[in-house]
């Protein structure tokens, strides 16, 4: 039987948001969540569902007005934005897309064996972004244009403190450095973290904000890219400074984080203080096993893993997204969405039900 997708009708709810996300009570509904949808999708769900927004000469407005309505129509209760205008140039490498929604340029990856900052000159002769430069045009068009049910959670030019340091570096290159020359992977994560201090200072004065988002990579599958000891000597004190500048603000501070963080999860729970969990592999730790050991710690974020919505038929969808929402919606502090993002590798279709599935859970 096929069903037709997204008609059970929900509206945002800015406050209910930040209520499951402070774990205040069980939601009357499921709240959804993502760090971002390629923009493939996006185009994708506007095509499909015939979506539009008034026609304007401006361009950046029609881009807003745009964003806002696909992040309406599937049940978002936030747009996701932060400043511009901060380049960071990285050594990558681009290959091309085999995805079914295509990239035209390609995928891009990091160069895992040499930064561009290999040595004190090269750390010099950088060109370190200037938060002073940073554009703030997708906030400000938020205070005054997102609707009133809406609101914005800050990502995007801090938190990225690991993996910051690491791509400067080259992950091969910093592996021989934290022996060789640790002063020096010193030297660049202060900087790095002054950096985004001054971008946390500048979107936390925006009133639209209600809480703020890192994205940054610890581990890979069986542990953090640098040891524990390492991680909390140079990244974790960046997030704690984070943290503390959104709680003095009154916003919680969400993280996503890949990979195993078994080892500094006390950390980030107890020292750093984050107020929520994003991104969760079945192949690491199921979503609902995380709800036993962290549910009455922090809020869990997303965890319908990418791989099985990758390969599993809509049946399959909707009974592991009943049964996560299940085991986590009790008492608040969970979020439906991918264990990931809405990569352009995974089936539309499969997104969809997923988020079908959380409409009709409880009706």
């Amino acid at each position: 039987m096929t069903v037709e997708l997204l008609t059970t009708p929900v509206e945002p709810d800015q406050d209910a948001f930040m209520r499951c996300l402070a774990r205040d009570g069980t939601p009357s509904r499921v709240h959804n969540i993502e760090l971002f949808l390629d923009g493939e999708v996006s185009q994708a769900v506007w095509e499909r569902f015939g979506l539009s927004v008034p026609r304007s000469a401006d361009t950046f407005d029609s881009a807003m007005r745009r964003y806002v309505a696909i992040q309406r129509f599937l049940g978002y209760d936030f747009v996701r934005c932060g400043v511009e205008d901060m380049p960071w140039p990285m050594n990558r490498e681009t290959t091309a897309d085999t995805a079914a929604l295509a990239r035209a340029g390609g995928r891009s990856y990091i160069d895992e064996h040499r930064g561009p900052i290999t040595s004190w000159a090269e750390f010099e002769a950088y060109p370190w972004p200037d938060p002073a430069r940073a554009g703030t045009r997708a906030l400000e068009w938020c205070e005054h244009n997102l609707p009133d049910d809406m609101c914005v959670v800050a990502g995007g030019g801090f938190g990225h403190i690991a993996e910051h340091l690491i791509w400067l570096m080259g992950y091969e290159t910093i592996c021989y450095a934290l022996y060789d020359d640790r002063d020096l992977v010193r030297a660049i994560s202060d900087r790095i973290v002054a950096v985004f201090a001054e971008v946390m200072r500048l979107v936390l004065q925006f009133p639209r904000v209600r809480a703020t988002w890192g994205s940054d990579d610890l581990g890979h599958r069986s542990g953090t890219l640098l040891s524990p000891s390492d991680t909390r000597e140079f990244i974790l004190g960046g997030h704690k400074l984070m943290a503390q500048m959104s709680h003095a603000a009154g916003r919680p501070y969400l993280l996503h984080s890949c990979g195993n963080l078994a080892a500094i999860m006390d950390d980030l729970v107890d020292d750093v203080r984050i107020d929520a969990k994003h991104s969760f592999e079945d192949t690491i730790e199921n979503v609902m096993d995380a709800k036993d050991t962290y549910g009455a710690r922090i809020a869990l974020l997303g965890g319908i893993d990418v791989d099985f919505l990758c390969t599993a038929s809509p049946d399959a969808i909707r009974r592991r997204v009943n049964a996560t929402l299940d085991k986590c919606m009790p008492g608040g502090g969970y979020c439906l969405g991918t264990g990931n993002s809405v990569a352009n590798y995974i089936p539309l279709e499969s997104y969809l039900v997923m988020l079908d599935a959380g409409r009709r859970w409880g009706r």
